[in-house]
C-alpha cells in the first residue's frame, strides 16, 4: 500500500506542470508492471478527435505492440475495457498482426482499461500477461486507479495548455490591432488622407502583394516600407 500510495503522488508531481507525454506514458507503464501481477505494460493517449497522440511503455516489446491496431486502440475507440486471450481464433482474426507479434514476443494476453475522464477518453492501458488467463478484480481495480489518476492530471494539464494558448492568441491579436492602427495613423498623415481611407489602401495593397496586413503594418511603423507605394497603388 505503501508503495501504491507513492506511485499516486509521482503520477500527480509528473502532471502538475507542463507534462512531457511520453514520460507521463512510461512511467505509468513501470509503475504498473512494479505494482500489479503483469508481465509488462502499454499506454496510448488520444486526442479529442481519437488520434494517437502518443505513447509509452514498460519495454521495448510492448512499444512496437503499441504502435499496432490491438485492443489498445479499440479501447481508446469504445471508451471502454477489452479483454483478450491471443490464442482464440477470433482475436487472431480480428486483430492478425498484433496478435501474432504479441503471441512471438511471449504474451498469452491482454487485458486494456480506459484512461477517461467522466465522458473524456484520454487514452487507455494495457496489461500483458504470459498467462490466458487475465488479472484479478483487485489487479484491475488498482489498474483503473492508476489509470484514472493520470487521466485527471492529463485532462487538467490539457485545459491549462488550452488557457495558454488562447491567451497568447488574444495578446497576438491585441497587439496586431495596436500596430495597424498605428500604420493607419502613419498613412493618413504622410499621404494626407482619412485614416479610413488609408486602412483601404493598406489591406489593398497587402492583398495585391499577398502580404498579411499586421507585417505590413509593423513594416509602415518600422519604417522599412515606403508608405508612397500606397499612394501610387491608389492613382
Amino acid at each position: 500500500m505503501e508503495e501504491l500510495a507513492e506511485t499516486f503522488v509521482e503520477l500527480s508531481d509528473a502532471v502538475a506542470v507542463e507534462p512531457d507525454l511520453d514520460h507521463v506514458l512510461i512511467l505509468l507503464a513501470d509503475r504498473s508492471v512494479r505494482l500489479l501481477t503483469i508481465a509488462a505494460a502499454g499506454l496510448l493517449l488520444v486526442d479529442q478527435a481519437g488520434v494517437p497522440q502518443a505513447s509509452g511503455a514498460s519495454d521495448d516489446r510492448v512499444a512496437a505492440l503499441c504502435e499496432l491496431d490491438g485492443p489498445l486502440r479499440e479501447c481508446c475507440r469504445a471508451g471502454a475495457p477489452v479483454a483478450v486471450d491471443l490464442s482464440a481464433p477470433a482475436t487472431a482474426h480480428r486483430w492478425p498482426e498484433f496478435t501474432a507479434a504479441a503471441v512471438a514476443v511471449g504474451f498469452a494476453s491482454v487485458h486494456t482499461l480506459p484512461l477517461r475522464l467522466r465522458d473524456q477518453v484520454l487514452g487507455a492501458t494495457s496489461l500483458f500477461r504470459t498467462e490466458p488467463v487475465g488479472p484479478d478484480e483487485r489487479t484491475l481495480r488498482v489498474a483503473q486507479a492508476l489509470a484514472d489518476v493520470a487521466a485527471i492530471g492529463l485532462s487538467q494539464a490539457r485545459s491549462l495548455r488550452r488557457q495558454t494558448d488562447l491567451a497568447a492568441q488574444l495578446q497576438h491579436a491585441l497587439t496586431s490591432r495596436v500596430v495597424i492602427e498605428q500604420a493607419k495613423g502613419i498613412i493618413a498623415e504622410r499621404l494626407g488622407i482619412g485614416v479610413d481611407v488609408a486602412f483601404t489602401a493598406l489591406r489593398h495593397y497587402a492583398r495585391s502583394n499577398n502580404n498579411r496586413i499586421a507585417e505590413l503594418s509593423a513594416s509602415v511603423v518600422a519604417g522599412e516600407f515606403d508608405v508612397a507605394l500606397l499612394r501610387r497603388r491608389r492613382r
